[in-house]
């Protein structure tokens, strides 16, 4: 594994995740400014969202057809600037346009970054995709409350400064990976050269559904844990807070552990066995009234969403050989985003009936996911070219 790279790629990733993260923390501010409505408000963030999801899996093609590194430091800096222009726009329809290159920012960075980390992962490619997808998850836990800062200390201005970071190590990953551009290159040919077999389509369309069930369990707990344990437990909203970063420190270990488990063992069964460990989770979770215990029930739900992480990506990869880019796009852009549209349908369900009845209906999600990835065959075996 080349250590430095895998680094400054996870650097690069958890500066662009920020933008996604802080992006919704926008939102009051820009209600207030432009006299939107709750409808028009969303549509700031959904533009966002449906430019990162659509276009993934071209960018994947993109990043398919040759080495592509210039792709990954200018995306980074067209998440940031997108971010710092929706607060600066003077026009509601700037501030759509500004959300929606921050989005396609987001997903010309995916792909292209998730390839190069498996071209620099040497045996280790679970492992370092673990490490790649942490820096995701402290993007988004870090982008509302650096977005709170900004806004507190220079209102909706705040947003370009939010932009000055993510910039500036944009530029110094681009200076690192073009002065190296021939290790990154020579790797992108060895596997190029490499037997390809042939694209298993139907484990990956199976795996990327299962993606998608892990997804929308994940956004809907995510969203809706701070609101659980104030009116459904009873508790502060800073007991809320404090539970909702124990679910995200527990992500971020269970995805540290999956990714060392991932390198060893069959990554199908550590899928497997984390979606059918969570049946019985979910349940206790609901059932539980007292902060303690269901604080570490949440805390294994955590680990059980978070270890099957890297397995999930790097499988993904190795089903489609000399498509990593298109691989990644899929299972790291549009089935993740898609997962995204469980939160405001459940938002819906506890409006009508409250947050219990709301998060009762993920119980159906690891069913459906563990469906999805019953049987899935090891890469090698799916992707062997058949004997004539």
């Amino acid at each position: 594994m080349n250590r430095r790279r895998i680094g400054l790629l996870t650097v690069a990733h958890l500066f662009t995740d920020i933008n996604q993260g802080a992006l919704p923390a926008l939102l009051p501010l820009l209600i207030a400014r432009h006299d939107l409505s709750y409808a028009a408000a969303a549509a700031v963030v959904f533009s966002s969202n449906v430019a990162s999801t659509v276009v993934q899996p071209a960018f994947g093609m993109l990043a398919d057809r040759g080495s592509r590194t210039w792709l990954m430091p200018l995306a980074v800096i067209l998440a940031c600037l997108g971010l710092g222009a929706t607060g600066l726009a003077p026009t509601y329809a700037l501030v759509l346009l500004a959300a929606t290159v921050c989005g396609t920012g987001v997903a010309a960075f995916h792909p292209v970054a998730a390839r190069l980390v498996n071209l620099n992962s040497g045996e280790q490619k679970a492992g370092a995709m673990s490490v790649f997808g942490v820096g995701g998850t402290l993007g988004f836990t870090l982008g509302p409350i650096l977005a709170a800062l900004a806004m507190g200390w220079w209102g909706l201005k705040g947003s370009a400064a939010l932009a000055v970071p993510g910039c500036a190590v944009a530029l110094a990953v681009a200076l690192v990976f073009f002065r190296e551009s021939g290790g990154v290159a020579a790797s992108a040919r060895k596997s190029a050269q490499a037997p390809a077999g042939r694209a298993a389509w139907k484990p990956f369309l199976r795996l990327s559904g299962a993606i998608v069930g892990r997804s929308m369990l994940f956004f809907g707990y995510n969203t809706f844990i701070p609101l659980y344990w104030m009116h459904v437990l009873g508790q502060s909203q800073q007991a809320g807070a404090t539970a909702l970063a124990v679910f995200a420190g527990s992500t971020v270990v269970g995805s540290l552990a999956g990714g060392r488990l991932a390198d060893r063992y069959s990554q199908p069964r550590i899928i497997l066995y984390c979606f059918l460990s969570m049946i019985p989770l979910l349940p206790a979770f609901l059932l539980l009234d007292t902060p303690a215990a269901a604080l570490g029930v949440l805390v294994l739900l955590g680990l059980a969403l978070s270890v099957p992480y890297s397995a999930m990506i790097v499988l993904g990869q190795d089903y489609l050989p000399g498509r990593l880019g298109l691989s990644s796009g899929v299972t790291l852009g549009l089935a993740i985003s898609i997962g995204g549209i469980a939160a405001p349908l459940m938002g819906m369900v506890a409006d009508a009936h409250g947050l219990r009845p709301a998060l009762a209906l993920t119980l159906v999600l690891p069913l459906f996911s563990a469906a999805m990835a019953w049987g899935l065959p090891r890469a090698e075996e799916a992707v062997a070219e058949p004997a004539r």
